[in-house]
């Protein structure tokens, strides 16, 4: 595409410019930032994979702790507003980090408003649009973010309706997640996706814990909850969905029926311990939940391998409760549903965090690559049911890293 070209052109014309040409971890950012916008299109890029993936930081970066990736893009953005003052005055069109963003975008250089309101053409990630005056227009962008997060996590879940009509991608979909996802959001229904969403015992002030039918009999059950794991699953696969022109419908667990299952494609977020309804349709064969019935890891959930290829497990468990989560497992598997004509998608770890890499793992393209090339798949029409096991690394309630330790591809 013209426009895209024309993206990639510009940025490699300032990185060889004089006023950046000297600064190393300067270009290899604006590289980075540039390539992000290109491959993945409408995907905040986060200031943990700036660090890591650009500079060089170790997988225990806090964000908050460290502002190193601020100061970077800073450093940045005063470069590129340099360039523009003296090099690049003449230039037609221009590049720009907006404040607020780690988005990279292009834009005509007019000397003018192109119409009597004050209206300028823009383009980002290489779409022409119409944008209003910058004085406001970056505040109008925040809260409408705000806003649009806000009602997809929130309006979605209490509701059950549909998801507002994707805007698509600005930029041809990576080809492992077209993949992976067309059968997904190709159907002439919107997938459901359905959240765990426990039920709880107890009180805050003097704890908390799962509701257990055995012990608690008719207790009354006083909340449900949902881990912040499973709400940025969500979010993710929102963004994935609207990039391939498809929309969703998002359920909690607790609501969600059999009636619910058969007629639809279903993307389970959460183990059956908090995903009840997957306890009563079709499920995973080969990697099962488990919870430790006895000994010291009493309580907590495994995942069970039924049956261990050499050099693998019986079972997989994460860091034990009680001390800081720097590892979890979580299943990712496809398996016909309660109607064979639809699929199922489950996406779950034995914690939240475990969850929140398992959907990330079907939403990132280079996680996605890997499965796929594990699968043998190149063309949505390959893919089959499977079940995986990956393996979770966490750093200080993030999920920084996960690889492929297990995997099944079921004859039938």
């Amino acid at each position: 595409m013209a426009d895209r070209a024309q993206f990639l052109a510009e940025v490699e014309r300032l990185v060889a410019s004089h006023t950046l040409h000297s600064s190393e971890s300067l270009c290899k950012l604006l590289r980075y930032l540039a390539r992000q916008a290109v491959e993945h299109p409408g995907i905040p890029v986060k200031e943990y994979q700036i660090a890591t993936e650009v500079f060089g930081r170790q997988s225990d970066f806090d964000p908050q702790l460290d502002s190193m990736v601020r100061v970077q893009v800073g450093r940045l953005r005063s470069k590129l507003s340099e360039y523009y003052s003296s090099e690049g005055a003449n230039d037609v069109t221009g590049v720009e980090i907006p404040k607020g963003s780690y988005a990279v975008v292009i834009h005509d250089r007019t000397t003018g408003p192109s119409s009597s309101n004050g209206h300028s053409e823009f383009l980002h990630n290489g779409v022409r649009e119409i944008r209003a005056p910058r004085s406001w227009v970056l505040a109008v962008v925040v809260l409408s973010l705000a806003l649009t997060s806000a009602v997809v996590l929130l309006v979605r879940s209490y509701s059950g309706g549909r998801g507002s009509e994707a805007t698509g991608a600005t930029l041809p979909v990576a080809a492992p997640i077209r993949i992976f996802w067309k059968g997904f959001a190709t159907g002439p229904e919107e997938p459901w996706v359905i959240f765990s969403n426990a039920a709880f015992v107890g009180r805050p002030d003097t704890g908390m814990r799962y509701y257990d039918a055995a012990k608690d009999g008719k207790s009354p059950i006083l909340d449900h909850y949902t881990g912040v794991g499973e709400v940025l699953a969500v979010h993710n696969l929102d963004l994935v969905f609207g990039a391939l022109h498809q929309s969703l419908r998002v359920k909690r667990g607790s609501l969600f029926s059999l009636d619910d299952a058969k007629n639809n494609d279903l993307i389970f977020i959460g183990s059956p311990s908090e995903n009840l309804t997957l306890k009563e349709i079709p499920s995973t064969r080969e990697f099962v939940f488990q919870q430790v019935q006895s000994g010291p890891r009493a309580g907590n959930m495994e995942i069970i391998n039924k049956n261990p290829q050499a050099g693998e497990p019986k079972e997989y468990l994460a860091t034990p409760s009680g001390m800081p989560l720097t590892e979890d497992f979580a299943i990712v598997a496809l398996v016909r549903a309660i109607d064979p004509e639809h699929s199922e998608l489950i996406l779950a770890g034995t914690s939240t965090l475990g969850t929140q890499a398992a959907v990330e793992y079907v939403t990132k393209e280079n996680y996605l690559a890997s499965l796929l090339k594990a699968l043998n798949v190149t063309e949505p029409s390959k893919l089959t049911p499977f079940e995986a096991v990956i393996r979770v690394k966490v750093a200080k309630g993030v999920p920084v890293e996960s690889d492929l330790v297990a995997l099944r591809k079921p004859r039938n």
